[in-house]
């Protein structure tokens, strides 16, 4: 019991060092200016830590794992595709219609 929190609060740290270096970093020119693919960016990074530390926990199968990858991938080129119509942006809709794509695939993660 006590190695799984002790992986859970490392797990953690990372998140939120990798957290702090996103916020740190958002005054860069590019990030001003596409605030929008900075935070689906982010939110994939995160499900990403997620499904592979339920994988590691056993929570979820290897397969679901691959599954849940495999969805976010085609969120992140769906987020690609959006962008490179409008000029390296993504419209508010866009951002709203990705984040729906990861909020359904985040439910899955824990399920």
């Amino acid at each position: 019991m006590n190695a799984k929190k002790s992986i859970l609060l490392v797990a953690m740290g990372l998140v939120m060092a990798g957290a702090s270096v996103t916020v740190a970093s958002a005054e860069t020119p590019w990030q001003e200016s596409h605030a929008q693919r900075v935070e689906v960016n982010g939110r994939l990074a995160n499900q990403d830590v997620r499904i592979n530390h339920e994988r590691r926990e056993g929570e979820i199968s290897g397969y679901k794992a691959a599954r849940l990858h495999r969805a976010d991938y085609r969120i992140r080129m769906q987020e690609r595709r959006f962008a490179r119509h409008h000029d390296g942006h993504i419209t508010r809709a866009e951002r709203v219609r990705l984040n729906h794509e990861e909020n359904r695939v985040s439910r899955h993660i824990g399920a």
